[in-house]
């Protein structure tokens, strides 16, 4: 097996082991979709938030407001953003 291989399966552990942890009322859309259909986010640095940039984020469970921002704190999302730059 080599590193890219490698890689790619430590990634699949890693989101199937997130996935378990978590409850998710869009049935992991975004992973079943191969992440092609994903949340609006920006990854902002910093630690396991994102900031939310979806037009009606108070719709979303792992949504908050701080004044007029929403953030996101879903682990599979921060994941993504992290690992796959997505």
């Amino acid at each position: 097996m080599n590193n890219k291989q490698l890689n790619e399966k430590n990634r699949l552990k890693n989101i199937e082991s997130i996935i378990g942890e978590i409850k998710c009322p869009k049935d992991f859309v975004c992973y079943r979709s191969g992440f092609k259909n994903l949340c609006k986010a920006e990854d902002i640095g910093r630690k396991s938030i994102l900031k939310c940039l979806e037009e009606n984020p108070v719709k979303c469970v792992f949504a908050f407001p701080i004044g007029q921002t929403y953030f996101c704190q879903c682990p599979l999302r921060f994941y993504i953003a992290r690992e796959l730059k997505k």
